[in-house]
């Protein structure tokens, strides 16, 4: 997906939570360690919920902001999980699908916090304020998550 706007890049979020919560999904019924399998089962909701709570975002943002060309600040690739997902998490244990899962969403924030400095509109810089604030709780939240399930 080639990201232009900050509608874009929002829709390229959603459309990245919605694949990770797919393919959690798909590999939890693969997995056979019965951590990892919970785990996945627990991961996928949470990219669901996700998925649904950055759509929101779509429909209440100032327009302005939303039509705010963005692609003059991406000076990398956007993040790429598992294109097709071909099992890869049914086949790594509790620990590496923790590791691979605050992979990814340490680099949407990243992303979000480098788009954060470099809006020019205030609208732009507030919604880009409003889905990093999302991601990084998101994060803590997952995290504190994973935590408890490690101590089980």
């Amino acid at each position: 997906m080639k990201i232009e706007t900050f509608h874009d890049l929002i829709d390229w979020t959603r459309q990245l939570h919605a694949q990770l919560a797919e393919c959690f999904r798909h590999c939890a019924t693969q997995q056979e360690e019965a951590r990892a399998k919970s785990l996945l089962e627990y991961l996928a909701d949470h990219e669901a919920v996700l998925e649904h709570t950055v759509a929101s975002f779509e429909k209440q943002a100032d327009p302005k902001a939303l039509h705010t060309w963005v692609y003059d600040y991406l000076s990398h690739a956007p993040i790429k999980p598992h294109q097709a997902c071909n099992l890869p998490y049914a086949e790594m244990g509790f620990e590496d699908i923790s590791r691979e899962v605050f992979s990814l969403h340490d680099q949407v924030i990243a992303l979000y916090r480098y788009l954060e400095g470099r809006a020019d509109i205030p609208e732009a810089r507030d919604l880009v304020r409003e889905l990093l604030k999302l991601e990084e709780h998101e994060a803590m939240r997952l995290s504190q998550q994973i935590n408890r399930a490690r101590d089980l």
